[in-house]
């Protein structure tokens, strides 16, 4: 059994370049096109831009790794330069930098050039170069550095395979570079470098010692790669570029393992006493290394060693197998032309390197924000924005025809009525709440008490202002009797004239509130009983109940009953997945910030878009199949309601729930009627007793003036009867005249202090110590002291300043009261407090005709 060949495989050099100062230039250009503060703040990453292209310029013999980390940081520092600083010879453009950079293959040839993309081109050949170095240092004889090595050369194939596809394009739409940066190079590296990858993992298969079909397998593999790469080198720009040693190392590998691949293909058909193929696969396989060593030179030793022993562990097999067949199997050797190709298994593939060189979350020059980044991130807003509210919009959409659809079949709600646990419509529902936590209609009766509590009050007190007004009448009347034409004083009657009047307007108000009432308490009489139903506690105890049918001729009910149920817990299912799709969409879209990725990428920008947009497929895949499921179970859901209506009789119980759906409202409204007609009701009195509480101070006020009024006249009448004995004469005063008024005073309020009144262009009396002078009818009269200006004028024949009446009953259609407001005269003083106006009342149906 051959043996792989160890540490027969090739790496690759460095380039070379020459020094370049970048932190001058680059801090001109940004202290020139955006500010010289900006610069001020980019001078850190200038210093670290240019120690890391020193160190690039002159290594100092570190180990791959550190070389490929240095290689990977200034690429990364490179693709954040390029959108921020356009290297040319544009006069605006960073026109004093030119990169120059030697062939790694043919190290007497370079190229350069006032662009970026030589630079990073050449930093990118080199991350290459790096990995294969890495990979080739890798001891392969361990299982962890044959692990490393595979890695290695797969990772060099990345980076190759970016150059190939992502940057050598651009340097070569520029014209003078050298060849290792072609398209083909980097192409044919590609290659070689998983070629020597899959090489890697046929050493593996041979040490654990795999079956012999697997190993021709990898092996087969391996020698496509290197044919893949041979060819390269034949054709142009190659074929004349690379060193002869390099064709001949690439030719004989692609030989060896085909060899390789038909003599592991030979053991297999060995041991299936295949003799007749597996003669044909062995001289296949050797003329194709007899043919490759012809042509080769420069070969190294250990792989020539190698070939030798395979040529000879082949040519061993074909003299014992040729001997067998002549001997015992005598079969024909068919042609090399009528065998199927040999089948191959690649197991390796370049390791991208987009993740390895994402410039995007560097912190390098983060303050300097081109204008074209600007402009591309809006426009990728716009475009993810709009993905963004379409999908939103069909799962909106989705939802929304369920609700219609489960409407329209009165589901669940038929269900959870069969199981009892339906309950009313969400707004009647609360509605009947609302009626129950007021008390609901077994509370109205209480409240109907406090409206004839009310009116009651108000009726003590009307009674009580009315017995004030008779008692001061009464003794203004006995004192005119016994002094005759001596007490000169206005009779009460034409003083408290508007006053009265007031009063029997308050009167005739509450005999019409009363009759008011009673409409209202036979209307709570009336309507107990149709609106009991909202007592019901709970309201859903009122509805009809969706009962099972009486017979039934297969008993299936409950199968068609279940499989309803199951369908809608899966139509509840897909509303929850939407709501989750729909959170996700939100967080996919707070997260997606493409900044950095569009200052870490040069060029056209749409290649990034698709790539970013591209992480919307899934979810949008995700709502479109929920859309559909939906679309299916709707259409299963219908014709599972069709089967259970007809079973359940559902249409009967759908006519009987909807009319006690309407009872309830109806209940609802009548309640909500005499409600609002109590409501105004209590308000209506309580503003009454306001207006009648006024007036009986108004009384109140009245009558205690003219007690004063009264003792005062009766000092003057005296002063008058001068020849009568004063003794005599108040003894046969009667006592009620000695004291109009036996009841204790009232102290009069701070606020009653009215100036006296006097006629105009008089001076007004001091007060009320002088007595009467006697006036005839042609004369003016001179100011009376009884009349109390201001607060007492009302009380004359004058017209009233205020008016104390009440306004009609707001709530009921028709005349509460039969009087209208007393419009103040023109020029009187405005209404007092207590009569209120009528838009204060609230305008509401109190007090209908029921």
């Amino acid at each position: 059994m051959a043996a792989p060949a160890v540490n027969v495989m090739l790496a690759v050099h460095e380039k070379k370049t020459t020094a370049v100062e970048l932190y001058r230039p680059l801090r001109q250009y940004i202290a020139t096109n955006f500010s010289e503060r900006e610069a001020q703040m980019a001078e850190d990453d200038l210093d670290s831009v240019r120690q890391m292209r020193s160190d690039v310029e002159k290594p100092t013999n570190p180990s791959p790794e550190s070389r490929r980390d240095l290689l990977l940081s200034y690429y990364r520092a490179i693709a954040l330069m390029e959108p921020r600083f356009p290297i040319s010879s544009d006069r605006s453009h960073v026109n004093s930098l030119t990169f120059t950079w030697y062939d790694a293959f043919k190290p007497s040839k370079k190229a350069s050039l006032q662009s970026i993309h030589l630079e990073k081109s050449a930093i990118l050949f080199n991350i290459g170069a790096a990995y294969s170095q890495i990979a080739l240092s890798a001891d392969r004889t361990s299982p962890a550095g044959l692990k490393q090595a595979c890695n290695g050369f797969q990772s060099a194939a990345g980076a190759f395979s970016m150059l190939r596809e992502a940057v050598a394009p651009k340097l070569a739409a520029l014209g003078g570079a050298t060849i290792d940066l072609s398209v083909e190079c980097a192409g044919m590296l590609e290659r070689l470098m998983l070629a020597q990858a899959q090489e890697c993992f046929f050493e593996k298969v041979i040490a654990d010692a795999k079956p012999h079909g697997i190993c021709s397998k990898v092996a087969r593999q391996v020698g496509l790669f290197y044919e893949e790469a041979y060819a390269t080198l034949n054709a142009a720009p190659l074929n004349q570029h690379f060193d002869r040693t390099w064709i001949s190392h690439i030719q004989l590998k692609a030989a060896q393992f085909y060899a390789e691949a038909c003599y592991r293909c030979s053991l297999e058909l060995h041991g299936k006493e295949e003799i007749a193929e597996e003669i044909a696969r062995l001289k296949i396989g050797i003329n194709a290394l007899t043919d490759a060593k012809k042509s080769v030179k420069g070969i190294a030793a250990p792989l020539l060693d190698a070939v030798s022993r395979l040529e000879g562990h082949m040519n061993q097999n074909l003299e014992r197998a040729i001997k067998e067949n002549d001997r015992v199997y005598l079969m024909r050797v068919p042609p090399a032309s009528s065998l199927i190709s040999l089948p191959a298994a690649s197991l390796v593939k370049p390791v991208p390197m987009t993740e390895v060189l994402d410039a995007s979350k560097e912190r390098l020059f983060s303050n300097l924000v081109p204008d074209n980044s600007t402009k591309s991130l809006s426009r990728y807003t716009e475009i993810v924005d709009d993905i963004i509210r379409t999908q939103a919009e069909k799962l909106q959409q989705g939802s929304e025809i369920t609700r219609v659809k489960l409407k329209e079949l009165d589901l669940p709600d038929s269900i959870l009525a069969l199981d009892g646990s339906f309950s009313l419509p969400m707004d009647l529902k609360e509605d009947v709440e609302a009626v129950q936590i007021s008390g609901g209609p077994a509370g109205l009766e209480a409240e109907l008490q406090q409206l004839t509590d009310l009116r009651r009050v108000n009726q003590e007190l009307l009674v009580q202002t009315e017995e004030l007004l008779q008692k001061e009448a009464n003794e203004d009347t006995q004192f005119r009797t016994q002094f005759g034409t001596k007490w000169t004083r206005p009779q009460s009657s034409t003083l408290t004239k508007n006053l009265l009047d007031r009063l029997n307007r308050f009167a005739a108000n509450l005999k019409q509130a009363a009759e008011s009432d009673a409409r209202i308490e036979r209307s709570i009489r009336d309507h107990s009983t149709f609106m009991s139903i909202l007592d019901r506690r709970p309201i859903e105890s009122a509805l009809p109940n969706l009962a099972r049918p009486i017979m039934s001729l297969d008993n299936n009910e409950d199968a068609i009953v279940g499989a309803l149920k199951q369908s809608l817990r899966q139509l509840e299912n897909l509303g929850a997945q939407r709501a989750g799709l729909e959170d996700m969409l939100k967080e996919m879209k707070r997260k997606d910030d493409i900044l950095p990725k569009l200052l870490a990428t040069s060029g056209s920008h749409e290649d990034l878009f698709k790539k970013e947009i591209a992480k919307y497929d899934s979810i949008r895949e995700e709502i479109a199949q929920n859309i559909e499921a939906q679309e299916q179970l709707l259409l299963q859901i219908q014709a599972q309601n069709e089967e259970f209506a007809a079973i359940f009789n559902l249409e009967d119980y759908k006519v009987a729930r909807d009319k006690c759906y309407k009872q309830i409202a109806a209940a609802i409204a009548k309640y909500r009627e005499i409600k609002d007609n109590i409501n105004e009701g209590m308000k209506f009195y309580v503003t009454l007793q306001d207006a009648i509480n006024n007036v009986k101070q108004q009384c109140s006020d009245y009558v205690m003036t003219r007690n004063i009024q009264c003792r005062e006249m009766l000092e003057d009448v005296q002063r008058q009867m001068a020849g009568l004995n004063f003794a005599s004469g108040q003894s046969n005063l009667p006592r009620s005249t000695s004291h109009p008024s036996s009841d204790p005073q009232p102290a009069p309020r701070p606020s009653f202090t009215p100036p006296f009144f006097h006629w105009p262009g008089e001076h007004p009396r001091p007060g009320f110590s002088q007595p009467y002078t006697n006036y005839s009818p042609q004369q003016q009269p001179p100011p009376s002291p009884y009349q109390a200006p201001g607060q007492y004028q009302q009380y004359t024949n004058q017209p009233p300043s205020h008016d104390y009446s009440q306004p009609a009953y707001p709530g009921w259609r028709g005349p509460y009261y039969n009087t209208h407001m007393q419009q103040p005269a023109a020029g009187h003083p405005p209404p007092s407090p207590y009569n209120v106006p009528p838009q204060n009342y609230p305008q509401g149906g109190y007090y209908r005709p029921q």
